[in-house]
């Protein structure tokens, strides 16, 4: 039995249909009709992804990048796309230092990478999609055109970043109308992003690559003092990748490898294998002590070994190694937390700023499944719109460092260090495909929620709504705390040296995320967890 602590403000969607959750109502509900129209599940996410990008603009968009785990029920078989841009061919750490920096920029032209999101859309529909393009973008194109009102808890996100896009007149022009942002209910249109959707629609992605599109990024770079060309965005190609994974308790967790932080994920289930955190209790002091403690030695280790595997050797079956792992989890101390863990600091590192994302899931009716992330990092990525556009340019590169010999340095054409993953994780006839955004927040939650399911039996509506830690820091004892984990199990935290900040409940600080699973007897689940304005919206009947 679950944790009768465990207390959900909404309950499982069930179905013997399709189910796509999302953190808005109207991009679920999108894909839901993607779904009754006989689509895959690939095209209710990537209909859902376009909405989310007009209804959410400071967390996603066409300016960003994507990740994707696609289970094929039929074959039984889990494929990951890697849909994120690099670095612009003229840009390094010598042209920056020219410019007098010593450090990543966090905002701005040089924080521009190439935008990967419509690329992916394009490669998981080539492969997977049943419904023509254009009618996948429709709903999108419609909300950018007409008009949607602007939900509760993105109005807050949005109306704390006007600053970030002030300074850009046509970021300005586009995202706060009249001068301030929208505030809630208010109906928000973005008639350049609907064009901009109509030529996605119409001509695929040579429209974003090698159109219109293409042509206005790189005026954009050109003015703004950029290297950014349109050959940058013609060459760009999204990748198919084999996901990495490993074992916990009997049950396989899968993520997509390097350049993403999935891996800090796994090391994080493999660091709290050995503890019996189901005897320990769920939300107990030990429980949270080891999982925190097993957060800092997994990070560190991501920090230092992860970048782009096409400019560096990676050593990925090493960090995953179970022997190595336990040999980690034997030097934390259960009695006193850590301030430092070896590796400790990369410096020039952002650390946890940027969890300006969206996650979604979708299964359709045949238990084909898509575990997607998409984001433009920081709120409203680099505060740069290409006039005419109607969408923000990322700020990915901001998570490159200038460390000499790095696997992460910035150097001209590679991928940075992403924060953003989409999980999948299986046992027996059990599929399930979760996600948790928010920047560096995400592969520890990835780690308590599948925790929360495999070692407190809670179902995937209870795992996302369970409270949650997060340690937006690479070092130090900080960490935040849920206000919904008891205050038993704070004291305790602190007594062990943590510097524990309670949050309130409800906030965006530990992240948002959905799931959607197939418990193999033909029913199909999903959960939207409270903390945003989502939902999880079942495929309508056929009636």
């Amino acid at each position: 039995m679950p944790p009768m602590s465990v207390v959900t403000g909404r309950s499982l969607v069930a179905t013997t249909r399709g189910i796509v959750a999302a953190s808005s109502p109207l991009a679920a509900q999108a894909g839901a009709q993607m779904l009754a129209r006989g689509g895959h599940a690939v095209d209710a996410a990537i209909a859902a992804n376009a909405v989310l990008g007009v209804v959410e603009p400071y967390m996603n968009g066409m300016g960003g990048d994507l990740f994707a785990l696609v289970y094929d029920a039929g074959r039984d078989a889990l494929h990951g796309l890697n849909a994120s841009g690099p670095a612009p061919g003229g840009l390094s750490t010598g042209v920056l230092r020219r410019f007098g920096m010593t450090a990543m920029p966090a905002t701005g032209i040089h924080s521009v990478t190439v935008p990967g999101a419509v690329g992916g859309w394009a490669a998981l529909h080539e492969r997977f999609g049943r419904v023509p393009l254009a009618d996948v973008l429709a709903p999108a194109i419609f909300y950018a055109a007409d008009g949607f009102p602007v939900a509760p808890v993105v109005a807050e996100g949005w109306g704390g970043l006007e600053d970030a896009v002030a300074g850009d007149p046509a970021a300005a022009a586009t995202y706060l109308p009249g001068g301030t942002a929208p505030a809630a209910g208010t109906i928000f249109r973005n008639p350049d992003l609907a064009r901009s959707l109509r030529l996605v629609a119409a001509h695929g992605r040579d429209a974003f690559y090698r159109g219109p599109l293409a042509d206005a990024i790189a005026a954009c770079s050109q003015t703004n003092g950029g290297t950014l060309t349109a050959d940058d965005l013609s060459s760009f190609e999204p990748e198919w990748v084999e996901p990495v994974s490993t074992t916990y308790r009997g049950w396989t967790v899968y993520e997509l490898p390097p350049n993403t932080q999935g891996i800090a994920a796994l090391m994080m289930l493999d660091l709290m294998e050995p503890s019996p955190l189901a005897r320990y209790g769920f939300h107990s002091v030990d429980a949270l002590h080891t999982m925190i403690e097993a957060k800092k030695l997994a990070y560190a280790d991501m920090l230092r070994w992860v970048g782009d595997p096409r400019f560096t050797s990676l050593p990925v079956p090493a960090l995953l190694a179970k022997e190595r792992a336990a040999r980690r989890a034997a030097a934390i101390d259960m009695q006193r937390a850590a301030a430092n863990v070896e590796p400790d600091h990369l410096a020039g590192l952002t650390t946890g700023a940027g969890g300006d994302t969206v996650y979604l899931s979708a299964i359709d009716r045949d238990g084909n499944i898509v575990s997607l992330i998409q984001s433009i990092f920081g709120g409203f990525g680099s505060g740069l719109v290409a006039p005419g556009t109607g969408f923000a340019l990322q700020n990915r590169g901001a998570l490159f460092t200038l460390e000499p010999g790095h696997p992460n340095e910035l150097a001209p054409g590679k991928r940075p260090l992403h924060t953003i993953i989409p999980g999948f994780m299986r046992k027996d006839r059990v599929r399930i495909g979760f996600g948790i955004m928010g920047g560096f927040n995400q592969a520890q939650a990835h780690a308590q929620f599948v925790a929360n399911v495999v070692d407190f039996g809670l179902d995937i509506q209870q795992a996302l709504e369970a409270g949650r830690f997060t340690k937006p820091t690479f070092a130090g004892l900080d960490v935040s705390v849920e206000a919904t984990i008891p205050e038993a199990s704070r004291r305790g935290l602190v007594a062990r040296g943590h510097d524990v900040m309670v949050v309130p409940p409800r906030t965006h600080v530990f992240g948002y995320g959905q799931a959607v699973m197939s418990d193999g007897t033909g029913v199909h689940y999903g959960a939207s967890e409270p903390r945003h304005d989502g939902a999880a919206i079942p495929e309508p009947t056929p009636v």
